[in-house]
């Protein structure tokens, strides 16, 4: 005999409400993080209307006459649209190509280690610089790559017996100061995903290849890989989907006049026309904003499918 759809889904009903009812502790502790996350995060979307408005302060975001398009097309018929999404994807592909398989190299090398001190001495060396700030990390590398007083200036004055040249004024080395100081901020941290990915391994997986005979390295390809591998692909997308969120503190903080034309990224663009330009355009910056935001979510979407047919691995 068929079932009543209708009493069917009355009763499915009835028994989450009794799943929710016998475990309402975690779902008032569920309510919380929601709540936050329906105040920050989606309340603030209905902004976004901005974007298609002439926004005037007078008479507020919804009285502010429509604009269509039109912001849309004023930042891509603008001659910094070419120079601030350049940048952008050169620093981000350059970053992702080195920032995303260092840390798993490094997990593996760790794990390999047979001295367990040296690994926690190690682990805890690498993780630290996590923790410095954006304020700090940039003078840091002032501080470092000054041509006269700093390090790098100093050691080339003494081997060459003159002036460095001012590296920290050359456009073209923005981008590798950028991101390889990033990886030594970040590469400690960003392993221990995978650190503990390898720390879940079935110890006698290795021990029944060590009696077949099998190499460290032997090991290392066949079953430590594998078994980061779900991981590095959930990672990756991840990565992807922020490929066009190049931090934004630190490249404010590292710029300057004589190397705009290679720092200058849609984030920085954005706060330059929304906040600190002498006549704000709040519609453009919403504008600007909505479209990086866009092929973000586009990215995410191809790099999950491409992860999903890949290895049956995604995030969702």
């Amino acid at each position: 005999m068929a079932k009543n759809p209708v009493t069917h889904q009355k009763g499915s009903n009835r028994k989450v409400g009794k799943r929710i009812l016998s475990r309402w502790q975690l779902y008032l502790l569920l309510l919380l993080p929601v709540l936050w996350l329906i105040i920050f995060a989606y309340v603030p979307m209905s902004g976004l209307v901005l974007a298609f408005k002439k926004y005037n302060a007078g008479l507020g975001v919804w009285g502010s006459p429509w604009a269509g398009l039109d912001n849309f097309s004023k930042f891509f018929n603008s001659f910094k649209f070419p120079i601030v999404m350049k940048n952008t994807l050169t620093i981000s592909l350059y970053s992702l190509a080195v920032s995303f398989p260092i840390p798993i190299i490094f997990a593996l090398l760790l794990n390999a280690m047979l001295g367990q001190k040296y690994k926690k001495v190690i682990q805890t060396v690498t993780y630290v610089p996590y923790f410095i700030s954006t304020v700090v990390m940039v003078g840091l590398i002032f501080q470092l790559l000054d041509y006269r007083n700093g390090l790098y200036g100093s050691l080339y004055s003494l081997f060459t017996g003159k002036t460095a040249p001012n590296i920290l004024s050359e456009g073209s080395l923005f981008k590798h100061i950028y991101v390889w100081s990033g990886v030594w901020q970040s590469t400690g941290y960003s392993a221990i995903i995978y650190i503990a990915a390898l720390s879940g391994v079935d110890q006698s997986l290795h021990e029944a290849a060590m009696i077949d005979g099998a190499s460290r390295f032997q090991r290392l390809r066949y079953i430590d890989v594998p078994a980061i591998l779900p991981t590095a692909s959930i990672m990756l997308v991840l990565a992807v989907g922020n490929i066009m969120n190049v931090g934004y503190e630190k490249v404010l903080l590292m710029q300057n006049d004589l190397n705009l034309n290679y720092s200058e990224i849609v984030s920085t663009y954005v706060y330059k026309v929304g906040l600190a330009s002498g006549i704000t355009d709040f519609s453009l910056s919403t504008a600007i904003g909505m479209f990086n935001s866009v092929i973000n979510f586009i990215l995410l979407i191809i790099a999950n499918w491409g992860s999903k047919k890949l290895n049956g691995s995604g995030i969702f």
